[in-house]
């Protein structure tokens, strides 16, 4: 019990006499820091950790952001694929390149690129595959018959399974719509005739001998094998379903002349041969330039498909790396419902097996407003990372409205300058400006690579970008030297 102190009383009841009833002191109040932060508001929300890649810093907090899908997977991430947003110009394609720069230094990471822009016969991505010594897989129709990339579909070390599925995925974008039953079979039994051709005909040259068995480990079949049998295709197929051959032949004319156009067509030359030597699964980055395929063309979400497929068949392994996949146009993916379907199971797949998905798309409602909105919401479910560059108001509001941001940020996408995100990484949101660094700068800090523009910069734009940023360096270094030597007269005078 507190003892009474008459002269404190006594002093209390003179004050309040002169000058009313004065209260010095509050009760105290517990809170939480949840809720203190509206008293305090420069209290920040909690970051990612501080493992990972290095992004930038936060706009608010001045804090540094760090991401790592891979650190952050199973802890704050349910899934580690990446949806990248924004109208062109404002930083998405620099954030790219500067984020797969910065994974690379990390031994256990691998990265392939679908590289859809570009300009005058190269990729966006050339640049850097030249500065780490790659050679980009660029596929191009025109030089496909001239000893360029070809990627097989019916390549061995795809599955038959995944063959058939491939196979169906193609003949189903080209046309518009789902292959019915009759097609079906006949697009099976003529892919189940030429694997056992082909298959026999190994059994029987290994048989032979050691060198020919060698040789014939070299032959792959081809999609001209898959047309041919579609136009004829073999007694036994049509006798097996108790049905006339001349039925199976007319159930696979449509799908025989849709691949007919990847043999003879606009398309030749890049899928109807055995898969080109020398393409390196290895690599750390790995780039595939889709710059010379019309984009809206029926050609890129087929190209799409045959390299997602094959990729899934050839590149991800069970070895314990960690994998990206970055797809510029990605909304050539998610607005087909085949593709998009084939995309999610990839995404499915490569979850357990490492892989990191990055869409970049320019518009959401392209895709929630296409023919796939079913299969699209299923992929940007998926996608538990949402990064959101400058986008009108409208499309700012639709935007918030699909991915669930809360109204503050949508209000600020609008205003957003060049350079500057909102980053929703599985409800964590937060407003991030990228940075990057003296070293990354001529390599993703170019027109092309800010503003997605068609010109590749010259030898002569770099130099003056690298001559305005020394002069820009001088000019700081001038002023500190000179508030330096103020302050020092300073505390001579003084």
């Amino acid at each position: 019990m507190a003892m009474f102190d008459p002269l404190g009383a006594l002093t209390e009841a003179f004050t309040s006499f002169l000058f009313g009833k004065v209260e010095t002191t509050r009760l105290p109040v517990r809170t939480s820091t949840g809720q203190a932060q509206a008293v305090y508001l420069p209290t920040a929300a909690p970051g990612l950790g501080d493992s990972g890649v290095i992004i930038g810093r936060e706009v608010y907090s001045g804090k540094g952001y760090i991401y790592d899908p891979f650190q952050l997977y199973g802890q704050q991430l349910p899934a580690p694929h990446w949806l990248v947003l924004g109208e062109s110009g404002n930083g998405k394609s620099a954030l790219e390149k500067t984020y797969v720069l910065r994974q690379l230094r990390f031994r256990d990471r691998q990265v392939v690129v679908l590289d859809a822009q570009g300009e005058d016969g190269v990729g966006e991505w050339n640049l850097i595959a030249q500065q780490l010594g790659i050679t980009p897989i660029r596929l191009d129709p025109a030089a496909a018959l001239n000893g360029g990339i070809r990627l097989n579909p019916l390549d061995p070390s795809i599955t038959t399974t995944g063959q058939l599925a491939l196979l169906r995925t193609i003949i189903e974008v080209a046309m518009g719509h789902g292959l019915d039953e009759r097609a079906g079979f006949a697009l099976k039994v003529a892919h189940a005739a030429v694997t056992g051709q082909y298959a026999r005909r190994d059994a029987e040259e290994a048989a032979d001998g050691a060198e020919r068995a060698a040789g014939a480990r070299g032959r792959q079949p081809v999609l001209s094998d898959i047309v041919e049998q579609l136009r004829h295709p073999e007694p036994a197929s049509a006798e097996a379903m108790n049905v006339d051959i001349d039925d199976v032949r007319a159930w696979g004319l449509d799908v025989a002349l849709v691949l007919d156009r990847l043999v003879d067509g606009d398309l030749r030359g890049m899928f109807d041969g055995p898969t080109s030597a020398g393409i390196d699964l290895d690599a750390p980055l790995i780039v595939f330039d889709l710059s010379h395929i019309d984009r809206n063309s029926i050609a890129m979400p087929i190209l799409m498909a045959i390299v997602g497929v094959w990729l899934e068949h050839t590149w991800i392994r069970p070895d314990r790396k960690k994998r990206i996949f970055l797809v510029e146009e990605a909304w050539h993916i998610i607005n087909s419902p085949f593709v998009a379907q084939l995309f999610q199971r990839l995404l499915k797949f490569g979850r357990r097996l490492g892989l990191s998905f990055v869409a970049v798309v320019h518009h959401l409602s392209d895709v929630v407003d296409g023919a796939a909105a079913r299969e699209a919401a299923a992929i940007l479910k998926m996608a538990s990372t949402r990064t959101i560059y400058a986008q009108k108001a409208d499309e700012a509001r639709a935007t918030g409205q699909v991915l669930g941001l809360p109204r503050w940020a949508v209000e600020i996408i609008p205003t957003l300058t060049p350079g500057i995100a909102v980053w929703d990484v599985n409800g964590n949101v937060q407003v991030v400006k990228h940075l990057i660094t003296e070293a990354e700068r001529p390599l993703v800090y170019t027109d092309r690579a800010m503003t997605e523009s068609s010109a590749l910069p010259t030898d002569e734009a770099r130099a003056l970008a690298l001559a305005a940023d020394a002069e820009a360096e001088a000019r700081a270094e001038a002023i500190a030297l000179e508030r330096q030597l103020r302050d020092e007269s300073s505390e001579t005078v003084a």
